[in-house]
């Protein structure tokens, strides 16, 4: 997908109305598509600047911009639960996804974490994505391939994360699975020394098991859960005051270093072990 210039056909754009209502569409030589505010007709579009207005055919004024992975993510088709942008930003920095790292995740889902992944490692890294269920798979790599084209430093395999990493060592390992606690032993093998564990998880039941065996491993420590919590706020001239909605809980990140496995300080490990 471009990200700059004139808007062409193939390119996904969101048009917002005065409303805030937004809808994502695909432009396309000669199509038409029709809003709760009237129609649009793509010609109207293609060739026009990003961050153009137009007008619908009921006289509807809308704002017209390249859509961002964000908006992708929130507007496209879903096998499994998509992971939120305010979680998809902070398991980038958390797990300190780098230009020309090797990561593995496991739980492909939708794809909306993969596609972070891929952009953030750039062409000089490497992604490999395991799913268990042939048909998230399908649609993750639809969904991946619509947005982003072609994605060389994308490997997807049906895997099972529990019996191994196939494709280690890796730098990162990113997991948005139901018992990533079943992981830890794999990624004891499968880590550089030094290397991240991050999990997505939306209970603590689920924390306290992961957190658990990270500990009891030995072989991991600066162990640390984290919730982001995202308030919008609304600014009209002098009325400023949080948003009546807010994205609260959806989900908890646990990360962890590997280090070295002779480590006996007790659980939970918040220092380096040496």
């Amino acid at each position: 997908m471009r990200t700059a210039g004139t808007l062409s056909a193939g390119d996904p754009v969101l048009l917002v109305d005065r409303k805030r209502r937004s809808y994502l569409i695909w432009l396309a030589d000669g199509a038409t598509s029709d809003l709760r505010g009237g129609r649009i007709a793509h010609a109207d579009l293609i060739g026009r600047p990003d961050g153009v207005n137009i007008e619908s055919s009921r006289g509807e004024r809308l704002v017209v911009v390249r859509a961002t992975l964000a908006d992708y993510v929130l507007h496209m088709p879903r096998g499994a639960q998509v992971i939120y942008p305010k979680d998809l930003a902070l398991i980038l920095m958390m797990a300190d996804i780098y230009p020309g790292a090797v990561v593995a995740e496991a739980g492909t889902g939708s794809g909306a974490l993969t596609m972070a992944l891929v952009r953030a490692v750039g062409s000089g890294g490497r992604v490999y994505s395991y799913e268990v269920r042939e048909e998230f798979q399908r649609t993750a790599a639809r969904n991946i391939a619509r947005y982003m084209g072609e994605t060389p430093a994308l490997v997807m395999r049906l895997h099972d994360v529990t019996t191994g990493i196939p494709d280690e060592p890796v730098d990162r390992l990113v997991l948005d699975l139901p018992e990533p606690w079943r992981v830890v032993g794999p990624a004891i093998a499968g880590l550089r020394p030094g290397g991240i564990f991050l999990a997505y998880l939306p209970t603590t039941v689920q924390v306290q098991r992961t957190v658990e065996a990270l500990g009891s491993s030995r072989a991991f420590a600066l162990i640390e859960t984290v919730e982001s919590l995202l308030r919008p706020w609304n600014v009209e001239g002098l009325s400023v005051r949080p948003a009546h909605r807010m994205v609260a809980h959806t989900g908890f990140l646990v990360c962890a270093r590997r280090v070295e496995s002779n480590c006996s300080t007790p659980l939970p490990c918040k220092e380096a072990c040496t």
